[in-house]
């Protein structure tokens, strides 16, 4: 007999990519209209699957989509968290199709927000669907679907400390993460923080003509070239001074536990076009994506980017930079130890400006607890296989920002993978992905509330 699923499956994708249309981008105020439309869409589909107090709860940024399902009071409550903004889609001419025109190509959902974190956030939606017409939601549940996760959460905090009764709950589960793959079903257990800046270098007090003034005056842009060399030695080691002070170095048995999860650095090399994997000496390459901090560009520019030749100097230099942090660190410190450490390094003739941008802490959630046994006995009926725990390297700051407000332990029950492309052009999540979560997580709160009886 088929399910409530089998029945509703093609109806589940065309609403999702209904959704995926809206070009819902909180970085770019020419979306604005678009972000709001998203939001509007969320709650409307939220009361279609049988969620209650629905409500678009207005911050000074974007608003916070929030609805709830108290069956009763005694009984456990789950608050799911995720976010319905998505990342900018530039650069578009690298998109194989638009990517606010989604299509199913070799079954995989193509379009922004495919799986960050639009896609997974539905998967609760139509989850939650599927209870209620399907033998009757066993726990209270309430929605948390915020617009500005992708530029930092920078009012949710605000929203969470004014609301902590209405967001009372027990565990706080999110679907903004991945797995291993498809055969080797995972949870992860760890994120690592976040802290994220961008430098400015000035030199002359206005661009020069390189023939009259090259080599004579400080150029911002070599400059800044040379700052950012400084900044790994010959081991991919962080020159930041006093920036590994208090990081938490796993013993040989915590690494050779890591170590059996299954990884080849030959299908890693081959699925980003690499010919040789890179990092700090002493790691493997899934300790150096989890385990240990790091400092990238995101971005960097100054002088003419234009067409033909401009043979200038450029006034001014300009760098957007982000560190990943793991347990001990904090972003606080990190944030000074790097503006400190950026200014010292500045050579005489050029001023730095350092601005710091969004930050957040990295976390290690625990796998003795009863959601994150409830949510790894979920995967194991859906998929046949006991998941295995991991360490993400990405970053959800507000994780850390709910354990110290709410109390509240998380539980990251992600159905992505790392190849589906994520804030990348060509983004995107596979069908089965998107069902496997709905089929899966029904099963999460049915678990946890027998577990928490």
């Amino acid at each position: 007999m088929p399910t409530y699923l089998d029945q509703n499956k093609e109806r589940f994708l065309t609403e999702l990519l209904d959704w995926l249309r809206i070009p819902s981008v909180s970085a770019d105020p020419k979306f604005q209209g678009d972000v709001l439309k998203a939001a509007d869409f969320l709650k409307a589909r939220l009361e279609e699957a049988g969620v209650e107090n629905v409500e678009i709860c207005q911050t000074a940024g974007y608003p916070i989509v929030y609805g709830d399902k108290i069956i009763d009071p005694s009984l456990p409550t789950v608050l799911v968290y995720g976010h319905y903004d998505v990342q900018p889609a530039d650069p578009y001419e690298l998109w194989t199709s638009p990517p606010f025109e989604p299509v199913i190509k070799d079954e995989k959902i193509y379009a922004r927000g495919a799986c960050d974190d639009k896609g997974q956030v539905y998967m609760h939606v139509k989850a939650f669907e599927m209870m209620s017409q399907d033998g009757g939601v066993p726990c209270n549940v309430k929605f948390m679907i915020e617009g500005e996760e992708e530029v930092g959460s920078n009012n949710l905090g605000i929203f969470v400390k004014a609301n902590k009764e209405k967001l009372k709950a027990d565990v706080i589960l999110i679907s903004d993460t991945g797995m291993l793959s498809n055969d080797v079903p995972s949870i992860e257990v760890g994120l690592r923080g976040l802290s994220y800046h961008e430098v400015e270098v000035t030199g002359p007090n206005r661009d020069l003509h390189s023939g009259i003034y090259g080599g004579a005056v400080p150029n911002p842009i070599n400059v800044l070239c040379k700052m950012i060399a400084s900044l790994h030695d010959e081991n991919n080691h962080i020159t930041v001074a006093g920036f590994y002070d208090n990081v938490d170095e796993l013993s040989a048995e915590e690494r050779a536990e890591m170590a059996k999860a299954p990884h080849s650095d030959e299908d890693f090399k081959q699925s980003i076009g690499l010919k040789d994997i890179y990092g700090e000496k002493g790691y493997s390459t899934i300790e150096r994506t989890s385990i240990r901090p790091t400092l990238d560009v995101n971005g960097i520019w100054g002088g003419y980017t234009g067409e033909g030749a401009k043979t200038v100097i450029a006034s001014k230099a300009y760098a957007k930079i982000s560190m990943r942090l793991v347990p001990h660190q904090t972003s606080a410190e990190i944030t000074q130890k790097f503006q400190e450490h950026f200014t010292k390094i500045a050579p005489q003739g050029v001023t730095v400006k350092v601005t710091p941008h969004h930050g957040g802490e990295p976390v290690v959630t625990p796998t003795n607890s009863v959601a994150y046994q409830a949510a790894a006995k979920a995967i194991e009926t859906t998929y046949g296989k006991k998941p295995v725990p991991t360490r993400g390297g990405g970053s959800i700051p507000i994780v850390a920002m709910f354990k110290s407000e709410l109390g509240l332990d998380t539980v990251l029950l992600g159905f992505g993978l790392d190849s589906d492309a994520i804030h990348s052009p060509n983004e995107h999540f596979g069908v089965f992905n998107f069902l496997k979560g709905i089929e899966t997580i029904p099963h999460f709160y049915r678990n946890y509330a027998a577990a928490s009886k």
